[in-house]
């Protein structure tokens, strides 16, 4: 391959530029309605690959490529390991598999979650960066917490521009949000004039030399670039990885705090929060479990006792079975209150 990447964009001839011409997008609750707005809007002879993490369901069956291929004239797919990336088309990263980039190829991974999800954000704008360097548009739409910010980092420290949905026409704000935090937005625009500025950063000419990981060669896989299993970044910090357990490790980044532990499963602090509260919530309701059949088995106790005449260790078995009830309703109260989860997290993804 030449120093210009080669794309075939449908019905034209091979385009040859330095433009960016890889955009990267990712979204979560309510990003299906930006979507179609922004492909829809996107013209024919699009001269870049848009590639898409929204988060999904593992279980799910993803409608997403026939929707944005009726949206607008690119077509759009999920994408496929090992296929090659061309102008002109959408490819959406399949349930249950991150969607990274490798040179000029398509890599899906079942690696560890990251903010909860897979696919996420991070990785894809994170593997995009160090494929195509300033060649790379990160867009962040509609979604919960703040996956996307991270990887939307990286983006900038390898020349590549950042973009987000205005949050005031989001139907969830919080991932704009986040990504506008990082104060490394190059713009935020509303979903019907992302369009625009997408056209024009790929075709006009990146500026200077070719940026890192703009090569010939196919850049390492995704996974060699994820923590190595014996030699974590960043110091320990007290919290635990809320998915495999293990110690987390405080990332060093000035701009964006987060964690991630020996396997690979990687967390905002939003994310964590999320993740963390849910762990609560799935104890209380084994907790739930626990107490239900304890206070059904005191009951049943004290019912045979009571047949058979012995009368005051029934009388014992029963108060416990009260004692049972009651920490059953506490608990019952607390979940049905809600109070585990007050910030308006997206969990979507699981």
């Amino acid at each position: 391959m030449s120093t210009e990447e080669t794309f075939s964009t449908p019905g034209s001839s091979e385009v040859r530029s330095h433009a960016r011409h890889l955009v990267v997008v990712g979204g979560s609750a309510g990003s299906v309605e930006a979507l179609i707005k922004l492909v829809g809007a996107l013209p024919g002879d699009f001269p870049a690959a848009v590639l898409i993490a929204m988060h999904v369901a593992p279980e799910a069956r993803s409608m997403l490529p026939r929707i944005l291929t009726r949206a607008g004239p690119l077509p759009a797919e999920h994408a496929r390991d090992g296929e090659r990336i061309e102008a002109g088309r959408i490819y959406i990263a399949p349930p249950d598999h991150h969607l990274l980039v490798t040179g000029g190829h398509i890599h899906l991974s079942r690696g560890p979650r990251e903010n909860g999800h897979r696919p996420a954000a991070d990785p894809l704008f994170r593997s995009a960066a160090h494929s195509f360097g300033p060649r790379v548009t990160a867009v962040v739409l509609s979604g919960g917490a703040d996956d996307g910010a991270a990887g939307l980092v990286t983006v900038k420290e390898l020349g590549g521009v950042a973009v987000a949905q205005d949050p005031h026409g989001a139907l969830h704000p919080s991932m704009p949000e986040s990504a506008i935090d990082t104060g490394l937005v190059d713009e935020v625009l509303d979903v019907s004039d992302i369009w625009q500025l997408l056209v024009a950063r790929t075709t006009d000419p990146v500026p200077g030399s070719m940026g890192p990981g703009e090569t010939d060669e196919p850049d390492e896989p995704e996974s060699r670039r994820q923590l190595p299993a014996d030699e974590p970044a960043g110091r320990p910090s007290s919290y635990t990885c809320p998915e495999c357990h293990g110690t987390l490790f405080e990332v060093e980044d000035k701009r964006f705090q987060r964690y991630r532990c020996r396997i690979g499963h990687a967390y905002s602090p939003k994310s964590l929060e999320a993740d963390q509260a849910k762990a609560v919530e799935d104890v209380l309701w084994t907790a739930v479990r626990a107490l239900e059949e304890r206070q059904a088995l005191l009951v049943d106790i004290a019912q045979r006792l009571r047949r058979r005449g012995s009368e005051s260790v029934a009388g014992r078995m029963e108060a416990e079975a009260a004692d049972a009830q009651a920490g059953l309703d506490q608990i019952r109260n607390l979940l049905a209150k809600g109070s585990l989860t007050a910030l308006d997290h997206d969990r979507s993804g699981r």
